[in-house]
C-alpha cells in the first residue's frame, strides 16, 4: 500500500464560502471523513489556517533566517489536507473525486516517496 497527499487547493486571497455553503462543504467533508476510515484508506486530515499566517524558515549564508507569510506569490494556496493509503494512484484519484465534489476545490494528489527499510 502507497501513500497518498490530496492538497485542497483553493484560489490565493480567496474568502471563505457563505455560511450556509460552508455548513455543506464541512459535513461533505465529515461524511467523507468517515467513509475513508470505514474504508480504511484514512491516515490523517486538518485544514490549515490562511497563508499569512505562516512562518518560513529559511537556510541563508549558514544562518537560518524566519519569515512571516507564505514563502511564494502563487495564484493557488493550499487549505488542507488529506493523507490516504491505498494500492495504487487509480486507487487514490478516486478518493480525490470525492473529495474535490466534497470541497468544491481542486486537489493536488501526489505520492509519498517509497522510505528504504
Amino acid at each position: 500500500m502507497k501513500q497518498y497527499l490530496l492538497s485542497v487547493c483553493y484560489p490565493a486571497g480567496s474568502s471563505q464560502p457563505e455560511p450556509s455553503a460552508l455548513t455543506k462543504i464541512m459535513n461533505d467533508i465529515k461524511a467523507l471523513r468517515a467513509e475513508m476510515k470505514s474504508a480504511g484508506v484514512w491516515v490523517f486530515s486538518g485544514g490549515l489556517h490562511a497563508a499569512d499566517s505562516a512562518t518560513v524558515l529559511r537556510h541563508q549564508n549558514g544562518d537560518i533566517v524566519l519569515t512571516d507569510g507564505p514563502f511564494i506569490e502563487s495564484k493557488e494556496q493550499i487549505g488542507g489536507i488529506t493523507i490516504i493509503k491505498v494500492p495504487d494512484l487509480d486507487a487514490a484519484l478516486l478518493w480525490a473525486r470525492k473529495l474535490a465534489h466534497a470541497t468544491t476545490t481542486p486537489i493536488e494528489v501526489r505520492p509519498f516517496m517509497e522510505q528504504p527499510a
